[in-house]
This record gives structure tokens, C-alpha cells and sequence, in this order.
């Protein structure tokens, strides 16, 4: 037995391929749905630290303070195995979706936070004094000007968002690991878990390097 027929067998990597596939579809799909749901709420939990009264500006700073220090894993776990207790059964997919979701948008609460604050306050009083209302101001004169700034760490933070999707198989969700776990443990041979891990690499490296280009991009211009 060497190197190769352990870990680079492409016999049972062929026979494995169906599982890995199934699982990648779950994957992207789970990651896709908490990036969005990350982003939207993210930008709510900024606009309420940043405009809301002042109680709901602590809440919003105590969501962010806790899920920002909470490890996903320990949050997921709690979700799927500790809620049923009151009476909220998710699903595994649900579970993992609300967790991740719940978790990104902590982080992306504070990266919209940093653009929107890096926009100069005299734009906010021009945009004012012409007679926009505050919601105009936002939407029309802040808001696009603060997601050119941040798009270089959205998009790092939706590939750890990518990446923690992994986290999912705890939870018994066929993803892409937990397929590729199930089919080493049929061949009792590791190369289906290097063939998840390219699939990974597929997947993420294209956004590593965009995250390159945008940032880049922003360089060039802020020069």
C-alpha cells in the first residue's frame, strides 16, 4: 500500500463521485442561502447600531458582541440539539442555515458599519440640505458608495461563510463532507475526503481571487 492507492485512488474517486456530487449541490445551496441572509441581515443590524434608539442600538451592539464571540460549531449545535427542548424542531439544513446565517450577519453588521462610517459627513449634509429624507440619503447617496468600500471583506467573509458550511455534518446534513466521510467509510479508503477537498478548492478559490481583484480595484482608485 502506498501513497497513491491510499490517498489518490482514482478507482474508488470515481465510485465515490455520485456522493460527493450530491453533497457539493447541498453545499452551495446552504452557503448561498446564509451568505444572503447573512448580507441582508448584517445590513439591518448595522443600520439599527448606527441610527436606531438608543436601547435598540444596545441590543443590535449585544447580538453582534455575542455572535462574533459565539464559535459556530457550539451555535449549531445548540440549534439543532437544544431547541427542540422548547418546542423548535428544525431540520438539519434548517439548523445549519440559521446558524451560519445568524453568525454572518454579526460579521457583516460590523463590516457595513466601517463603510458607511468612512463615508465623509459633508455628503450626508448636501444630500440633506437639497431635501432628501433621511431613508433617500441612505439609499441613494451612502448606501452605494459603502458597499464599493466593503465588497473586498463581504466577499472574505462569505468564503468563511463557504467554508463553515463543513461545520454542517455535525448535524447528520448530507453535505459535501459528510458525503465524503460516508463514502470513505464504504471503501475504507480517505480518497473521497481529497476529492472533497478539491471540490472545495473549486469553489473557493475563485472567490479568493476576486476578493484579489476587488481589492486591488480599491487600491487603484483610493490613489
Amino acid at each position: 500500500m502506498n501513497i497513491v492507492n491510499t490517498f489518490f485512488n482514482l478507482d474508488v474517486l470515481v465510485r465515490s463521485l455520485p456522493l460527493l456530487i450530491q453533497g457539493l449541490w447541498r453545499t452551495i445551496l446552504l452557503g448561498a442561502l446564509s451568505i444572503a441572509l447573512g448580507l441582508v441581515g448584517g445590513l439591518a443590524l448595522a443600520l439599527v447600531r448606527l441610527y436606531a434608539p438608543r436601547w435598540l442600538r444596545w441590543l443590535a451592539v449585544a447580538y453582534i458582541d455575542v455572535f462574533r464571540a459565539l464559535p459556530v460549531l457550539v451555535w449549531l449545535v445548540i440549534v439543532y440539539y437544544a431547541f427542540p427542548f422548547v418546542g423548535i424542531s428544525l431540520s438539519p439544513f434548517a439548523s445549519a442555515c440559521l446558524a451560519l446565517s445568524t453568525v454572518s450577519s454579526a460579521y457583516t453588521a460590523e463590516i457595513y458599519r466601517a463603510g458607511i462610517e468612512a463615508i465623509p459627513r459633508g455628503q450626508f449634509e448636501a444630500a440633506q440640505s437639497v431635501g432628501l429624507r433621511a431613508f433617500d440619503v441612505m439609499r441613494d447617496v451612502v448606501l452605494p458608495q459603502a458597499i464599493r468600500i466593503v465588497i473586498p471583506p463581504l466577499t472574505n467573509n462569505s468564503i468563511n461563510v463557504m467554508k463553515d458550511t463543513a461545520l454542517a455534518s455535525v448535524v447528520a446534513l448530507p453535505d459535501l463532507l459528510k458525503q465524503a466521510t460516508q463514502a470513505q467509510a464504504l471503501a475504507a479508503n480517505p480518497t473521497p475526503l481529497i476529492g472533497a477537498a478539491v471540490l472545495y478548492l473549486l469553489i473557493l478559490l475563485p472567490l479568493v481571487r476576486l476578493v484579489a481583484r476587488f481589492e486591488k480595484r480599491y487600491q487603484g482608485r483610493a490613489r
